[in-house]
């Protein structure tokens, strides 16, 4: 099973406005050797999302949604060439069960999370919602190991774990997404066994990044976060054989300011 996550910076931008005959999501879907992809930040809602992925639809790929409860914002879906078994939204909390944040789903034997942390802001009452999503989440994940299949959480955490995952690191110590106590939210779900698979397989390296600002240099000076993680149950991470992130080759060439990030399990 290959898995692929990639937030796609609003789906209609990824296909259209980014797009070229050659170059977008949807030629890069028609390329991808990826059995199952998790897409985050679709900005839309289930109608518009359909609309842009008919040609892959049209292909053969499968697709469940959880729509933004507020226009433009979030949004996650799974596309996959195996037809679905069951379809969850939202990781359980009353809060963030529209918020367009989380959806699972049981597909080609494994259980597969699109994931969508909020970015927050330290100190202010967007770190403490984020913060009550991540509450959410590690319960659920709590619960998906008690169960005991196999299971990975795909998905953009909006968290750098180590000083190897943000080439800036010295700069954000105080920032979101860099905080001391995001960064050990992620150690302590990891110490319960949820396994890192890219950082497994690529141990003692700078990143591989993959989000770099639209801004600026970032991107052609490599100077990019690693927030897109597979947290994956320890069965099917000791099946992890591969992981790479599809870095674009040039800046021109981008459709997302995120790279996807793909694993391959034997």
């Amino acid at each position: 099973m290959i898995v692929t996550t990639v937030n796609v910076n609003g789906i209609r931008a990824a296909v259209k406005q980014r797009s070229t005959e050659n170059l977008g999501l949807l030629p890069w879907l028609k390329d991808s050797t990826a059995d199952v992809v998790c897409l985050q930040e679709t900005r839309a809602d289930d109608e518009q999302l359909a609309e842009a992925l008919a040609p892959a639809l049209a292909d053969g790929w499968h697709l469940a949604a959880a729509e933004p409860h507020v226009k433009g914002r979030n949004g996650v879906a799974v596309l996959s060439r195996a037809p679905f078994d069951a379809v969850r939204i939202g990781p359980g909390s009353e809060e963030f069960a529209e918020h367009g944040r989380y959806i699972e789903v049981d597909t080609a034997g494994a259980t597969v999370a699109s994931v969508y942390l909020p970015t927050g802001e330290a100190e202010t009452e967007r770190q403490r919602e984020k913060e009550r999503f991540m509450s959410a989440v590690e319960t659920r994940m709590a619960a998906l190991l008690a169960q005991g299949d196999d299971a990975v959480l795909c998905g953009d955490w909006n968290i750098a774990h180590t000083e190897s995952d943000i080439k800036a690191w010295k700069a954000n110590v105080k920032k979101a997404g860099f905080l001391p106590a995001e960064r050990q939210w992620l150690t302590d779900l990891m110490s319960t066994g949820w396994v890192d698979v890219v950082r497994r397989l690529h141990p003692d390296v700078a990143g591989p990044y993959s989000w770099w600002s639209w801004r600026g240099k970032a991107f052609d000076n490599d100077a990019g976060w690693r927030i897109d993680y597979h947290l994956a149950s320890p069965g099917l991470a000791a099946r992890a054989v591969s992981a790479r992130v599809e870095r674009a080759e040039l800046y021109a060439l981008r459709w997302s300011d995120h790279a996807p990030v793909t694993v391959e399990f034997a």
